[in-house]
């Protein structure tokens, strides 16, 4: 995993960030085994106390649950992972409209400009996957 780190925000918070969006992206699938804290920690590198809060909180957000004879196990509460999916996505959307204002743009002008670069990904990505099936 690919793990992203600063020093201006405590390292459990980031990690718990960063655990949940690799859970509402599918990366830890819904209702399976969690690596071991320590296998976790050691991937991340970061101390495996820390990681051990950040495993806490997920436990006590829900997205984790803890069972003494398999471990620690990912929610199997789709509704809820669907929940906190839309709104990390809300928080990158506002997060984008935020910039463009600050650029000048409006918010219809920033939604323009998003859509056209929607629509450009999506021929890219249909280009892509024409020219996988022709090899």
């Amino acid at each position: 995993m690919n793990w992203t780190l600063v020093n201006d925000r405590p390292i459990y918070i980031q990690l718990t960030e960063q655990i949940t969006q690799y859970i509402v992206a599918g990366v830890f699938k819904p209702g399976t085994r969690m690596m071991s804290v320590r296998d976790l920690a050691a991937d991340a590198g970061v101390n495996p106390n820390t990681m051990q809060r950040a495993m806490a909180e997920l436990e006590r957000n829900g997205l984790v649950k803890t069972h003494r004879t398999t471990g620690r196990m990912i929610t199997e509460d789709i509704t809820m992972l669907n929940d906190i999916r839309n709104e990390l996505a809300g928080a990158c959307v506002a997060e984008f409209f935020d910039g463009m204002k600050t650029i000048g743009f409006s918010p219809k002008e920033a939604a323009d400009l998003l859509s056209r670069q929607a629509k450009a990904l999506e021929e890219q990505d249909n280009k892509e996957e024409q020219e996988g099936e022709t090899a």
